[in-house]
């Protein structure tokens, strides 16, 4: 289904797949997305001048904040990018610039539209490769007339007749070389082929904030002053016809339409989460020491936020339309100890809740991507059937709920150390003992784990 169908109640029921609870913020999120759809189809005067409602998301770790905003890009086909906000520090400092997050966006936009576009035309490039198998397998007379003393001998299938034509009798033979090889009779046949060898030159520019890698392609800049190298390599036909499909692909796709329609998917379409933001809101502002870095970087973050154009290697991109969403725990700050312009760039303050027992047993069973389900897969591999009881599963989710209460919160991210240290002598037996079913039950979560649970020091220890 495209996203322009999609209503925000629909892509909240396609969050629901793979997150559970947190209705508030998939209704934000799903608001802001359709709000892009509607923001295009307003006549273009006006569309310039609506900006997104950039979001916060509040709350501890662990609750399906990055899960969100991940799974809406997802949903959207919309180039998407996480960054800490701590990797950042203010201009003069040490530390990234913040503009980094744009170019680091549009490098992953640009890739993700070339791999549409290569894929579009895969069936056309294995045709052409193919073509160039054939050339090599069974190449072509220096000229016409030499056509009827060309030898075929070592090609087995491949017949002559003396009442044809040159020409007739050679694409007769090619043919039914075209033939052998689709049919994969030929996968395991040597030939050589020339592949590119990669001797481009990086070269690394003074952004505002310091040295930052562009990548910058001296190729792209100087056109044919660094000629491409290629070198013979011998590999069987199997191999080769896939070196040759890329190849045939990079020509096949206009380069320049590639970067064009990735700049514009980022502008109208980007998203960007900035995860602890807390961590660079100072309760102290205005203060020396460590405080004067953390409101420094807010203050570089805001023109990006507000709206502003970045130099990338592939052109300008203004940041006006992208999607901002920031998250962060707020223990020990609050969303008013952001400086007051960057507050006002995030109009949408959405507060996630605590995960409970209850919301761990549906975690553990029914998004599309369960834990649950992952390790079934994983022992199917190895032909053995794992079963957790209903009771089972409710003491998973009791003990998890329980350790993150005694010790330090993580959310669902708690399900992945309890399982692992459930399961962790299946995993490792299952291969030697090949046994054809396991049952995890209530008796052996609670004989593996309740000593571990009781022990309050060994609990923050192991799980």
């Amino acid at each position: 289904m495209q996203i322009e169908e999609l209503t925000p109640r629909q892509i909240v029921a396609e969050l629901d797949k793979y997150i559970i609870g947190q209705d508030r913020a998939k209704r934000a999120v799903a608001i802001a997305l359709r709000n892009r759809w509607r923001r295009l189809q307003v006549k273009q005067e006006l569309r310039e001048e609506i900006m997104p409602n950039n979001i916060i998301m509040i709350g501890p770790t662990g609750v399906g904040k990055t899960e969100i905003a991940r799974r809406l890009a997802r949903l959207a086909k919309a180039p998407f990018i996480k960054v800490e906000a701590t990797k950042f520090t203010e201009v003069g400092y040490v530390g990234r610039d913040v503009e980094s997050i744009i170019r680091d966006l549009v490098d992953l936009a640009v890739s993700m539209v070339r791999q549409e576009k290569l894929a579009a035309v895969q069936e056309q490039a294995r045709r052409l490769a193919n073509e160039r198998l054939l050339d090599i397998l069974y190449p072509p007379p220096p000229d016409v007339h030499a056509v009827r003393h060309h030898s075929v001998d070592n090609l087995e299938g491949v017949s002559d007749t003396s009442t044809e034509s040159p020409e007739e009798r050679y694409q007769r033979n090619r043919e039914k070389m075209r033939a052998r090889l689709e049919a994969g009779e030929l996968e395991d046949r040597m030939v050589e082929i020339e592949v590119p060898t990669d001797t481009i030159p990086m070269m690394q520019v003074i952004s505002p904030g310091g040295i930052e890698e562009m990548g910058l392609n001296l190729q792209d800049i100087f056109g044919n002053l660094f000629p491409k190298k290629t070198k013979k390599r011998r590999m069987k036909v199997s191999e080769a016809r896939e070196t040759l499909v890329q190849e045939e692909a990079q020509k096949l796709i206009d380069q320049e339409g590639a970067i064009r329609e990735a700049l514009e998917r980022v502008e109208n379409s980007g998203i960007v989460f900035i995860d602890e933001i807390d961590k660079v809101a100072g309760s102290n502002s205005g203060k020396s020491g460590p405080d004067v870095s953390r409101e420094g970087v807010q203050r570089d973050l805001l023109p990006v936020v507000e709206g502003t154009s970045v130099l990338t290697k592939y052109g300008m991109v203004k940041t006006d339309h992208i999607l901002f969403i920031a998250s962060g725990a707020f223990h020990l700050s609050k969303p008013s100890d952001l400086i007051p312009e960057l507050q006002g760039r995030f109009p949408i303050r959405v507060e996630l809740d605590n995960l409970t027992a209850d919301d761990f047993v549906r975690i553990l069973t029914e998004p599309e991507n369960a834990l649950l389900k992952q390790y079934t897969a994983l022992l199917a591999a190895e032909g053995v059937e794992i079963q957790f009881t209903d009771d089972a599963i409710r003491e998973i989710a009791e003990i998890a709920y329980r350790v993150n209460d005694r010790t330090e919160n993580i959310g669902a991210r708690r399900l992945h150390t309890v399982l692992t240290t459930l399961l962790e002598d299946i995993l490792f037996d299952v291969p030697d003992k090949k046994k054809d079913k396991i049952v995890v039950d209530r008796e052996m979560v609670q004989k593996k784990l309740s000593d571990i649970v009781e022990d309050e020091d060994l609990s923050r220890y192991i799980l």
